[in-house]
């Protein structure tokens, strides 16, 4: 299993990746970032990769995150378009996964935005099948504690998985599996892993600590006054791995059951270790290193466990 962590790229932090022992990132790719594919030729994209290979660094996934179903028909049609992108380049890359959050219209309910999540990703899952690739669409749901629920990611639960796979029924389109999330939205995370295995192609390892005194203060849509972020719910935080309560010895099982042979990708949003939200780029101070290097030592642990079973 390769390890690694979310990221935007830059030559220091895959300095850091490789002395601290990962050996694979995923590196965000968006509109506006360090790897903007509108701003990069294909040569270009092999370069990049061959320098990544010196560094014994593979990219497990990239990370392409637009508004895949806008309400606007032309800001959706560039969107989409851009995302096309990616998929064509993942190769490039060195990689054959594709990771996104299916951003919906915020005028619509997650379910009323079915109907264009179909006529979408039917394209994108011809254009995967085509080259290869697989699409893993995060399960963040990119909302907490607002009212009225504004629409992030429609991908959020189970039912929504079951929804969208109806939907678009093509094996080029999974999960990139996050159990945290499930967590603190009181879902049994293990066994969603179990149900949806094959459709998991990417695995976040990132933890969840509930706060259960806080909880009983704010209640399950979270603090609505002095927010620090829009993330600040107030009764639960994301930790590092096995600094949180997600069962991580029931997670590896699980994947060994299945015999997962993907990515397990450390996103690291831990505020006690320095972790900032990844869209926005981490702080990558030495807090946020340390807790990288617990969070990988940790995972591994749990990997040598299971092996000598």
């Amino acid at each position: 299993m390769k390890y690694g962590f979310v990221t935007f790229y830059t030559d220091q932090i895959v300095e850091f990746a490789a002395d601290a022992g990962f050996d694979a990132l995923e590196v965000f790719v968006d509109p506006g970032s360090n790897l903007d594919l509108n701003k990069m030729s294909n040569s270009e994209i092999e370069s990049f990769t061959a320098k990544l290979r010196d560094m014994n660094i593979s990219l497990a996934t990239i990370s392409c995150n637009v508004i895949h179903l806008d309400g606007n028909p032309a800001k959706r049609s560039e969107n989409n378009a851009y995302f096309q992108k990616a998929i064509k380049a993942a190769k490039l890359f060195g990689t054959n996964i594709v990771v996104t959050n299916a951003f919906g219209d915020k005028a619509k309910s997650p379910y009323e935005n079915i109907t264009a999540y179909k006529e979408v990703f039917s394209e994108y899952a011809k254009a995967a099948e085509g080259e290869g690739v697989r699409i893993a669409i995060e399960n963040c749901p990119h909302w907490i504690g607002l009212h009225p629920m504004p629409v992030g990611n429609i991908a959020f639960s189970p039912e929504m998985w079951e929804a969208m796979f109806d939907a678009v029924p093509s094996d080029a389109i999974g999960l990139e599996f996050d159990p945290s999330h499930l967590h603190w939205l009181g879902i049994d995370y293990v066994k969603a892993l179990r149900n949806f295995g094959d459709r998991v192609y990417a695995f976040h390892a990132k933890d969840t600590e509930i706060l259960a005194d806080e909880r009983d203060k704010f209640g399950i849509m979270g603090k609505q006054i002095d927010k620090e972020t829009e993330w600040d719910a107030g009764w639960w935080r994301y930790r590092i791995p096995g600094f949180g309560e997600i069962d991580w010895k029931g997670i590896y099982n699980t994947l060994f059951e299945l015999e997962y042979n993907g990515p397990m990708v450390i996103e690291h949003e831990d505020p006690v270790f320095g972790g900032d939200r990844s869209e926005n780029g981490m702080d990558f101070g030495d807090r946020t290193k340390m807790g990288l290097k617990l969070g990988l030592a940790y995972l591994k642990h749990c990997d040598i466990l299971l092996q000598a079973k």
